[in-house]
């Protein structure tokens, strides 16, 4: 429950979209490498989903410890 606590915490979400927005970059930046398409692709698309899950405020591994994935559920269940 600590890991979805700070992942549900403001430092957490900005965390989140953080590492997102650097994923989406490095993976942007590589799939314009002929030789590294595929995984830029690949890397842009993984990135997104940190980045989507702290700008709406889920946490999506939060169910795998017993949290609600909604972040203001998990901050009212940690009161």
């Amino acid at each position: 429950m600590a890991f979805a606590k700070f992942m549900a915490s403001p430092a957490g979400r900005w965390l989140r979209v953080i590492v997102g927005l650097v994923l989406v970059i490095v993976g942007v930046i590589l799939a314009f490498q002929p030789a590294n398409t595929l995984v830029g692709v690949i890397i842009a698309v993984v990135g997104l989903l940190p980045l989507v899950a702290g700008v709406v405020d889920v946490c999506v591994f939060a169910p795998l410890f017993g949290a609600p994935l909604s972040g203001p559920r998990i901050r009212a269940a940690a009161h």
